[in-house]
């Protein structure tokens, strides 16, 4: 059934008239239900054509004073530009000659004055499948994807002229147009692409999908349309680090929102020109999503820093532990880059033993996404196999929302070290076991000197928990300690010539140093009730494969 009813007819017609495609008349005239613009360009077009067939000699044709009909004729064929100029004026009307054919200087162009060819040919299945093979082509893993378009800003500019000369004709006839009754350029074209996209990809159109393909459409031809606007609102136009031009879609509706008809009427022609050539396509990208990995690791060398280690351009040491991890997942997940965030760090110099510190990994744009449990397990064994300065444990997808609770409450955790301390005097076992009865004591550290370079200088206080001693020989003996998280345990041990008060060595009264130190990773911050019961909650991962888990992460992340 046609979807426009003899109110529509006088609208319809003037719009045609002026070169404007089907599927933006059906907009202008609200057809709101998506069946109408699915149909073959071709077929609309001769439907409305039929719709708009008028009784012979019939003229619609209003205008003051107009001239003989012969001459009128006769000025329409040579493509006088009088309509517009009457349009622009706010007086007379379109016209619709004799036997109903477009009476137009416009008839005979195909591209539309208002969507520049976006509901036409860019609608039609060729195009889709041509979209569709580059989806194909990308080598993305997807089950849903989302499909995002881009539009020149001209066309916010064009609509808005077409409206205006719509609503002035309805205004003719005691009706009003509000610029919410048109349906959006946007959503129409969704309406007919996405099942047609859904149907050549086999999968579902999800808003929610990480999977993107987002199309860019732009016209040369018709970039200046909106450079009127920069002048009359100049505060709309402000250039934007991030924008190549100033001329953005949201610049441009918050000037046409501002603009007053009139002066709008003055600047730009209503209805607009016809254009000689379609839209262009920029760009056909796809893009996936970031995907999130997290687990645990340890570190048994004292030779390894956590980030590449890299100074004045000039790497210090060979690998790291963010590499000797991401590497693998880089390749396996096919992602084009990586970022590394883990809860706390440790010098390069240091181990980390115990359950192994918390760490995740953000996989940017990768274009494979769906793994079993099994292959997870594999993925983390051949991480372990490949060297023996780390090992990795409780490997897992999560989301994003699980990663912000590694870093939730750092200043208030607990960390526990295990430290060899030399001293210059000879000790006995005696001189060192004062320390076991101090209990939550308050140090109070200025910035390190070595790391002053890149921490403000500034007393932080930190509290040291609990302390347990055991002897080595007349100048050593282990110290394992527990702490506030952010305490500089070499320093609380050193002193830093004064700057962290107390210290080991001001406690004992000699020079005290430190030779090893460990992290012992090994603290329950959540109640195993808890755990238990958030256990059984897991979200889907893209429909298929392995569930990256909401709930149990954090736990493992937190210390679990």
């Amino acid at each position: 059934m046609f979807p426009l009813t003899e109110e529509n007819k006088h609208v319809a017609q003037l719009l045609l008239s002026t070169g404007t495609c089907p599927r933006c008349i059906f907009r202008f005239c609200g057809v709101d239900f998506h069946a109408p613009y699915k149909l073959p360009y071709k077929d609309l077009l001769n439907e409305l054509q039929k719709f708009l067939e008028t009784e012979k000699d019939e003229l619609i044709l209003e205008v003051p004073n107009p001239p003989p009909k012969k001459i009128r004729l006769q000025e329409l064929e040579d493509g006088i530009d009088g309509i517009d100029n009457l349009s622009q004026n706010g007086e007379g009307r379109v016209s619709i000659i004799e036997d109903g054919s477009i009476a137009s200087k416009n008839s005979n162009l195909n591209v539309c004055n208002v969507c520049l060819g976006i509901l036409q040919e860019f609608c039609e299945k060729e195009f889709i499948k041509k979209v569709c093979q580059k989806v194909e082509a990308s080598g993305f893993e997807f089950t849903n994807l989302v499909f995002s378009v881009s539009f020149p800003p001209q066309l916010s500019v064009r609509e808005h002229a077409a409206w205006l000369l719509v609503k002035q004709e309805m205004g003719k006839q005691s009706l009003s147009l509000g610029r919410n009754d048109i349906v959006q350029l946007k959503e129409a074209y969704k309406w007919i692409t996405h099942p047609l996209i859904s149907e050549e990809l086999g999968v579902p159109i999800d808003g929610k999908s990480l999977f993107e393909v987002s199309v860019v459409f732009a016209h040369p031809e018709t970039v200046e349309d909106c450079h009127f606007l920069r002048v009359i609102c100049p505060d709309c136009f402000k250039p934007a680090k991030n924008k190549q031009s100033v001329f953005t879609r949201m610049a441009v509706m918050k000037a046409l929102n501002k603009i007053k008809e009139e002066d709008f009427l003055k600047q730009f022609p209503c209805p607009p020109n016809s254009p000689k050539a379609v839209c262009t396509v920029l760009e056909i990208e796809c893009a996936h999503g970031a995907v999130f990995v997290a687990g645990r690791y340890n570190k048994y060398s004292r030779n390894l820093p956590q980030t590449p280690w890299i100074i004045d351009g000039e790497r210090k040491l060979e690998s790291s532990v963010e590499e000797l991890i991401s590497d693998h997942l880089l390749a396996v997940f096919k992602a084009e880059s990586f970022n590394f965030s883990s809860s706390g760090r440790e010098d390069v110099d240091v181990r980390t033993l115990g359950n192994g510190r918390p760490f995740a990994i953000e996989l940017v744009n990768p274009h494979r996404v769906h793994f079993t449990s099994q292959e997870i397990k594999e993925l983390q064994q051949k991480i372990n196999n490949s060297s023996n300065k780390i090992q990795v444990r409780d490997l897992q997808l999560v989301t994003r929302e699980a990663i912000g609770h590694m870093k939730e409450g750092e200043e208030e955790k607990t960390k526990s070290y295990s430290a060899l301390i030399w001293t210059n005097n000879t000790i006995q076992k005696k001189d060192i076991e004062f320390l076991n009865d101090i209990k939550e004591l308050k140090i109070d550290q200025k910035t390190p000197l070595r790391v002053l370079h890149r921490r403000p200088l500034a007393v932080r206080t930190r509290i040291i928990h609990s302390m347990e001693s055991h002897y080595v020989d007349d100048h050593h003996f282990r110290l394992y300690l527990k702490t506030q998280a952010g305490t500089y345990i070499k320093e609380f041990v050193h002193g830093d010539f004064g700057r962290t008060k107390p210290n080991i060595g001001s406690l004992m009264n000699v020079t005290a140093d430190i030779l090893e130190l460990d992290v012992e990773v090994k603290h329950f911050i959540v109640e195993v009730a808890v755990c238990t019961l958030n256990l059984a909650k897991v979200m889907l991962f893209g429909g298929v494969g392995i569930k990256p888990n909401r709930y149990l992460s954090p736990l493992i992340l937190m210390g679990i």
